[in-house]
């Protein structure tokens, strides 16, 4: 499975000629795996209610995994690797969390979270 980050997602949504085909061919194949805290983030930028219907489509529908204590254990893994002194917020260790718990690759075009995350967690494209 792959998790797209904020970055991604809104590359997709703007349909970046870049990253649209691709985003597109690993949606419809189901590899795609929703995380709440990045679809939080962009319904907190919705500019109106079309957009917002949109987010909440693809929420719906693409799979998601719950985890009990991952808000926790993400709170120990930023510790543990200092995360913070590399300005590596509480948001994206939640994001490294959910990638490691479900064994997936994350798809980031965020510099500070690419520099920090593991290799064996970097989604590159094929």
């Amino acid at each position: 499975m792959i998790i797209f980050d904020t970055s991604i997602w809104i590359e997709h949504l703007k349909s970046n000629r870049q990253y649209f085909p691709i985003t597109c061919k690993l949606l419809e194949s189901g590899d795609v795996l929703a995380v709440e805290c990045i679809f939080a983030e962009l319904l907190q930028g919705v500019k109106n209610k079309n957009e917002e219907e949109t987010i909440l489509k693809f929420w719906k529908h693409l799979p998601k995994e719950k985890y009990e204590n991952i808000l926790i254990e993400a709170g120990m893994y930023s510790a543990a690797n200092k995360l913070s002194d590399h300005g590596v917020g509480l948001i994206d260790s939640l994001i490294i969390m959910h990638g490691i718990k479900s064994n997936s690759r994350i798809w980031t075009l965020d510099k500070k979270l690419l520099n920090i995350l593991p290799n064996e967690l970097i989604y590159y494209i094929n």
